[in-house]
């Protein structure tokens, strides 16, 4: 049998380790990128009993400090394999280089649709994506119950200082990153900086807790993906940034994203079904949803510098501008935040 060379995947070394770490795995296995870009990949295969699995790796190319550790994220995801918060079975993970050029890890394939946008938002009944919407926040809600000593999470980080750990660490990428000025980005940090507000426990924070994020069905949560941004740390961090992705209709980014195609809970709805369901205060959640910007801003010049000096591969047909402009404007949406006294939900 003929099976296409996938680029990130060496057929033979992997198909050996995994033979080795999947109990009755059939090959010759055939893989296909199902999720790639300046993030982790992520490739679905089947062996030829049909059994399909994932394996995620590193990008490839240059990546920046601390980005992509495949070990975390592994332990992380098996971590959570027991507990209320839906994620895949994992099934190995390597560290050995020489294998496939990157650690990478092996989980189980979860059927389902990913709603990356408004469009395919809509292909799901009302009826479901209200239904979600409520899931969505009760997922949240559970994974922020968790003790992560009880989990064996207790060492992913320091459970203190969380805000002050992250201003350090992205103000740390974004100088590294920086290829023009920027003054909402310089501001903003300094506000952040100045306004940060005393952190009230600590929990496991996803760092990316989106739609985008998760595969669904049946108006819930099947598998919540991508937890390279995980760490301990002040829970209404992942408040705010659900927030901010969760637009509602007629806000001027009907197709971006899914929320805007109407039919979910409103942004105060889960704001308060959050605030009930686990007694903490969201008035102040303009701060974290202001540094969700910023982070994500810091984040975007990483991916635009790497863009500009080849290390992503070909751009061609890129307009890098557009880019640039959305860098700024993750900027200027943070000072806004931080600069208006009202509340965003």
């Amino acid at each position: 049998m003929d099976l296409k060379t996938v680029k990130g995947i060496e057929l033979e070394s992997v198909t050996a380790w995994l033979c080795e770490c999947v109990q009755d795995l059939a090959p010759p296995l055939e893989f296909a990128l199902i999720a790639g870009g300046h993030s982790n990949l992520t490739f679905r295969f089947v062996d030829q009993n049909g059994a399909a699995f994932v394996l995620r790796r590193p990008p490839l190319g240059h990546v920046l400090e601390s980005a992509h550790d495949m070990g975390r994220e592994h332990r992380i995801v098996s971590a959570l394999c027991n507990s209320q918060v839906p994620v895949a079975a994992t099934y190995g993970l390597c560290s050995d280089v020489e294998v496939n050029g990157a650690p990478f890890y092996v989980m189980g394939f979860v059927e389902g649709p990913v709603l990356h946008d408004a469009t395919l938002a809509r292909a799901l009944p009302e009826t479901e994506r209200r239904s979600l919407g409520l899931n969505v926040i009760d997922v949240l809600v559970k994974l922020h119950e968790i003790d992560p000593d009880a989990v064996g999470l207790g060492e992913l980080g320091r459970k203190e200082a969380y805000l002050a750990r992250q201003l350090k660490r992205w103000n740390k990428q974004w100088a590294a990153s920086k290829t023009h000025e920027i003054p909402e980005m310089e501001e903003t940090s300094r506000l952040l900086q100045e306004k940060m507000p005393e952190q009230i426990g600590a929990t496991i924070v996803h760092g990316d807790y989106r739609l985008g994020n998760m595969i669904v069905g049946d108006g819930k949560i099947r598998a919540l993906l991508d937890w390279e941004l995980c760490t301990l740390g002040d829970p209404l961090a992942d408040v705010g940034y659900l927030l901010n992705n969760w637009i509602e209709p007629g806000e001027g980014v009907a197709d971006v994203v899914p929320t805007a195609a109407g039919g979910f809970p409103s942004r105060g709805e889960i704001s308060e079904q959050y605030e009930t369901a686990t007694g903490r205060n969201l008035s102040g959640i303009n701060y974290y949803q202001a540094f969700s910007h910023w982070r994500l801003a810091a984040i975007g010049q990483g991916v635009y510098k790497r863009y500009l000096v080849g290390a992503m591969g070909d751009n061609k047909g890129m307009d890098l501008n557009i880019y640039k402009e959305s860098v700024r404007q993750r900027a200027v949406s943070a000072l806004d935040l931080l600069t208006t006294s009202s509340s965003s939900i």
